[in-house]
């Protein structure tokens, strides 16, 4: 067997394979070069792996909401028990809501129902491309986890502004405890306004960090397990990195499904917090 496997470089496929790149990698039909040179004011813009991943993403999301729209409709009308794949979406719509955006934003978090369905579906898909053999996992791009974290970062820092009003987001900036006067007030101010400014910082790098982090760690443990194969050749090394290979991916199954619940439930707790500042 030894002689049969060639020894690769495993790190460098572990890094080739979680990295974007300007190429596609299909079935039957094997590398795909991407369109490169697409410049928009001094800056590439050409797409990349993740990029086409991304927007297979939203084009899921739109055709699941939509296909199970027209599925709970037709049965609506046709006067038919629930059931089907409209039935399942509709769950996970009824779950999202009643589990996640009521319970953490409270009395006006219905409003904001629909940014974190959108949220919750298109990371759940884009975690789920990467368990396909020829997929990727943009959410494993610490730049999209990133992206992502700053629109939440700006809708949670909006909705401070619009439910305070003006002097009421400031007090969650400039904080001073509630009693305190004078120049105790203003030292106290002092301190512990840089320390709300880095609190708010802190949230969408958390939200950013963690997501990419558990993304690229199922990752790289999985290739890892594969590279043992190669690096031993030896039967009894191959059926036990198969073995656990396969129970890493239903982990990983778990994971890409229980990430997109984990953005999704803080983003969803970041906003209640402004929403309701005491």
């Amino acid at each position: 067997m030894m002689a049969l496997l060639q020894q690769p470089d495993i790190g460098k496929v572990i890094f080739e394979h979680t990295a974007d790149a300007h190429f596609l990698e299909l079935p039957l039909i094997g590398r795909v070069n991407l369109p490169t040179g697409w410049m928009l004011f001094g800056i590439d813009v050409s797409p990349t792996r993740h990029v086409v991943f991304l927007g297979l993403a939203a084009i899921c999301v739109m055709v699941t909401v939509f296909w199970a729209k027209a599925s709970i409709t037709r049965r609506h009308r046709e006067h038919r028990a629930p059931g089907g794949f409209g039935t399942a979406i509709e769950a996970m719509v009824i779950f999202v809501r009643d589990d996640i955006v009521l319970p953490a934003m409270g009395h006006g978090g219905e409003k904001y129902l629909p940014y974190i369905l959108t949220l919750f579906f298109f990371i759940m898909f884009c975690n789920f491309f990467g368990l396909l053999p020829w997929g990727a996992t943009a959410t494993g791009n610490i730049a999209v986890t990133a992206g992502l974290a700053l629109i939440s970062f700006v809708v949670i820092e909006v909705t401070g502004m619009i439910a305070l009003g003006p002097k009421g987001y400031l007090k969650t900036i400039v904080m001073v405890p509630p009693g305190m006067h004078g120049i105790g007030a203003v030292a106290m101010a002092f301190i512990l306004t840089p320390i709300e400014i880095i609190g708010k910082l802190v949230k969408p790098f958390a939200l950013c960090l963690r997501l990419f982090a558990n993304m690229t760690g199922g990752h790289f443990v999985i290739l890892s397990l594969m590279g043992l194969i190669f690096i031993f050749g030896s039967w009894l090394v191959a059926g036990g990195s198969v073995a656990m290979i396969l129970f890493m991916m239903l982990l990983e199954m778990l994971v890409a499904l229980l990430q997109a619940y984990i953005f999704a439930l803080l983003t969803s707790v970041f906003i209640g917090m402004m929403l309701h500042e005491h």
